[in-house]
């Protein structure tokens, strides 16, 4: 009997046994459903590649080279990236109608389906910002007036400080803002397109991106206020006033010119 109750399991056995047992599921699902699931992604990214790069040879090939390489036409497309794919050709600028100084805004003529297809081959040719997450350029909870302060240093030189935008050299111009989805906003500081500088996240954190949206979409968003009438380029008091007294000073002369043409046409009759 000794021996027997010497032999006998320990209480805590049952639970050591139990944990085994549920580590060694664990252990199998950690070796089989995430492998099936990264190869059904990477199924997923080659399917999107291949339409890509068919997209690709149709509306992009003559201008920036069969392999993305660039050409006389069109600068290479290596290492720029999802999401200036997602900028320029959700913004219309992309594919552009012919070569000039300054690429404009125009009707998008691809799906966001296609605009993902190609963004996803023209990433595959080389590393580059990615096209960011709606957390990332949500401008829900950010502060406004320190993307006022961020913006009128860094970008109100070429946008003017309420994103009406502005002229540039050469034929060159900064677009306004008015309109432009968080989205798009974001995209433009990460890759900086045509003649924008890029802010990528070592030079401006996402944090700071999300503050500049907030205020450009206070100021010229959809649901922006104007409390005045015509904005003349938001361009503030000077070119209000300059407005006034040029028109309505002119007015105002021209009034005077023509009471004294009548007045002495109706002494000399």
């Amino acid at each position: 009997m000794k021996k027997l109750s010497a032999r006998r399991r320990h209480p805590l056995a049952a639970v050591v046994v139990l944990l085994l047992a549920l580590a060694a599921t664990g252990g199998l699902y950690a070796a089989f459903a995430p492998a099936g699931t990264a190869k059904a992604d990477e199924t997923a990214q080659s399917l999107a590649i291949e339409e890509g790069k068919k997209l690709y040879s149709v509306g992009c090939a003559s201008c920036h080279g069969t392999g993305g390489q660039g050409t006389t036409d069109g600068p290479s497309l290596v290492g720029v990236g999802s999401a200036a794919v997602d900028f320029q050709v959700g913004t219309g600028r992309m594919p552009a109608q012919q070569p000039g100084a300054q690429v404009p805004k125009k009707k998008v003529i691809y799906s966001q389906a296609e605009i993902d297809q190609l963004a996803a081959y023209v990433a595959s040719l080389g590393a580059g910002p990615i096209t960011p997450a709606q957390s990332q350029y949500d401008p829900a909870g950010a502060d406004a007036a320190k993307g006022g302060e961020l913006f009128r240093t860094n970008c109100a030189q070429c946008h003017n400080f309420t994103g009406a935008g502005g002229a540039l050299t050469h034929g060159k111009y900064a677009p306004s803002l008015e309109g432009v989805s968080p989205k798009h906003l974001y995209e433009a500081m990460q890759t900086g397109p045509q003649n924008m500088p890029s802010f990528p996240d070592s030079v401006m954190p996402e944090k700071q991106k999300k503050d500049i949206i907030a205020y450009v979409e206070s100021v010229s968003g959809e649901k922006s206020d104007n409390p005045g009438g015509l904005r003349l380029g938001s361009l503030g008091p000077v070119a209000e006033g300059l407005f006034a007294w040029v028109f309505g000073l002119g007015a105002l002369i021209a009034v005077a010119i023509w009471v004294a043409a009548h007045t002495a046409k109706a002494k000399k009759s």
